[in-house]
């Protein structure tokens, strides 16, 4: 004769103790009770805990009893909830539903912000199994590092128009100054491995070619064109070509002295340390030039580095370059080819860039990052970071600042 089965949710709050989980799935495995869930979280050394148990009919009021009497030794809150064999196997079905993980990053996150976010989920019939914070503790007094807050929501379900939700995400970053990634949560997400970036106003706060032609006297004219190549109103290759022929006559110590003076963007050590770290190939995939990208290859060790070369005679640039022009459509097959050097999807690949010439490759990489870009570009890229370093690319990575506790970042 089958015993009738039982299926019941305990919800456990209060101060967080050592122990307390242990002695309360001790007392469960003594009726050996079967657990069907489990979930924990602390906020301020304050703790909510739920169980979700199986057990016999006859055993369910010697546990409940047990757990009862040792919640009160603990000084805790527990609160004993049935649950429907058929509203379990129905809850049981979700699992299956498509899962989403939302990333809410900024400098500081505001309850507006989260009410804003958690909003359009609710409007699109998806559910939020759990919020995590990614970012440390926030103290009362900052210290001198940057501030930046960030966390992770674990949605289920499929939205009832994904573009829309995506627009309206777009929109309210824009409206609240937050950064919010909205990506499917499957493997390829949790398995990135090559990540490759745009150098200018990118990796360093500036446009060398600017620099290197206000050295010229022709700082003016050639930022016109940098700009309006940027935004996409005029073709890459013939910006470029315009842009290099004002530099003839320009000696290359120049260079080097704006090399040892590139100003690095907020956050690229601290990002470069990590994904070392992590195993990552790392790729400078640049419209600029050679002499700049192998400059940062070897400061900060990455694994491979394309960029246009330029023509030097006599010490001096020609105003010509040498070899095919890294436009757009050359960065998007440069990524294809390194993701086949390295053996992984293009799924795997992550590109960021913040230019109209970078959008074939961020359309292509499994997770396309819009960095402080311009407004054509954010508005055609799947993610988009405004708010702050590049190193905010590790929280859409899903990584916790604890993972990588070290205060020279």
């Amino acid at each position: 004769m089958n015993e009738k089965v039982e299926i019941i949710q305990i919800n456990i709050s209060g101060e967080d103790k050592p122990g307390l989980t242990s002695t309360l799935t001790g007392i469960l495995a003594g009726y050996e009770a079967f657990i069907l869930d489990i979930g924990q979280a602390n906020i301020h050394q304050t703790l909510s805990m739920g169980i979700l148990f199986r057990t016999t009919a006859d055993k369910a009021g010697d546990i409940m009893k047990d757990l009862l009497f040792k919640a009160y030794e603990l000084g805790v809150n527990i609160r004993f909830t049935p649950i429907a064999e058929d509203h379990y196997e129905e809850w049981v079905g979700l699992q299956g539903k498509n899962r989403y993980i939302i990333t809410v990053l900024g400098r500081k996150l505001t309850a507006r912000q989260i009410a804003e976010v958690t909003k359009v989920v609710a409007q699109q019939g998806m559910n939020i199994d759990s919020i995590l914070r990614l970012t440390g503790r926030i103290p009362l007094q900052e210290d001198a590092r940057a501030p930046k807050s960030c966390i992770e929501l674990s949605v289920r379900g499929t939205p009832l128009d994904r573009a829309e939700m995506q627009s309206r995400f777009m929109q309210l970053s824009t409206e609240l100054g937050v950064d919010i990634s909205l990506q499917q949560d499957d493997m390829f997400r949790r398995c990135r491995r090559l990540i490759c970036f745009d150098m200018d106003s990118t990796l360093i706060e500036t446009e060398v070619i600017d620099e290197l032609a206000e050295r010229a006297g022709v700082g003016e004219q050639v930022k016109a064109i940098t700009e309006s190549a940027m935004r996409g109103e005029i073709d890459f290759n013939e910006s470029f070509r315009r842009r290099i022929a004002m530099l003839k006559g320009l000696d290359v110590s120049v260079m080097e002295e704006i090399a040892r003076n590139l100003p690095i963007t907020e956050g690229l050590d601290r990002l470069i340390h990590v994904l070392k770290r992590v195993g990552f190939k790392t790729a400078i995939l640049s419209g600029g030039f050679t002499y700049f990208g192998n400059y940062l290859k070897q400061r900060y060790g990455f694994d491979y580095m394309y960029a246009n070369e330029l023509e030097i005679a006599d010490g001096k640039l020609t105003g010509r370059h040498i070899g095919d022009i890294v436009d757009g459509k050359r960065k998007a097959e440069l990524l294809r080819l390194l993701a086949q050097v390295e053996n992984v999807d293009i799924s795997q690949c992550i590109a960021v860039g913040d230019g109209a010439n970078d959008l074939p490759m961020l359309s292509i990489a499994g997770l396309g990052i819009a960095f402080h870009a311009k407004p054509k570009v954010k508005a055609n890229a799947q993610q988009s970071l405004s708010t702050i370093g590049l190193d905010g690319i590790l929280y859409f990575l899903g990584l916790k600042d604890s993972y990588f506790d070290d205060r020279r970042f």
